[in-house]
């Protein structure tokens, strides 16, 4: 994973840029792009410094878990429903999730799909 540099280099770009230096003259003096430069100055203005923000982690799973209550009804109301039917009746109610997001947020919840045995086990002889 990549790693944000560090904010000792974007004090000293930043310096330098103050001190009269182009963002070109700056970036390439210090060895970084110039975007990195007009982004490190607009993170500047607008939260006081260059500190960067936090890398990694999950950032989308927020909209689908703020919906796992209607999800889990759903479930109760119907508890052979497809992952496609599922879909179509979070998209009715105006919630738009790809199949993948409902798989794992199953996959987080433990929330299996298995389907139940058409037939009764037979208590003599196993059949599977």
């Amino acid at each position: 994973m990549s790693r944000s540099l560090s904010l000792d280099l974007r004090v000293r770009v930043l310096q330098a840029v103050a001190a009269g230096a182009n963002h070109r003259a700056a970036a390439t003096r210090f060895g970084v792009s110039a975007s990195s430069v007009s982004r490190w100055r607009a993170l500047e203005r607008t939260q006081g410094d260059a500190r960067p923000g936090p890398l990694g982690g999950d950032r989308r799973s927020a909209r689908v878990e703020a919906q796992g209550p209607l999800i889990r009804e759903l479930l109760q109301e119907t508890p052979d429903i497809t992952i496609e039917e599922l879909r179509a009746a979070l998209a009715a109610r105006g919630h738009s999730f790809g199949y993948g997001t409902i798989r794992r947020f199953f996959r987080r919840h433990g929330i299996t799909r298995k389907k139940s045995q058409g037939t009764r086990r037979s208590r003599t002889v196993p059949t599977s």
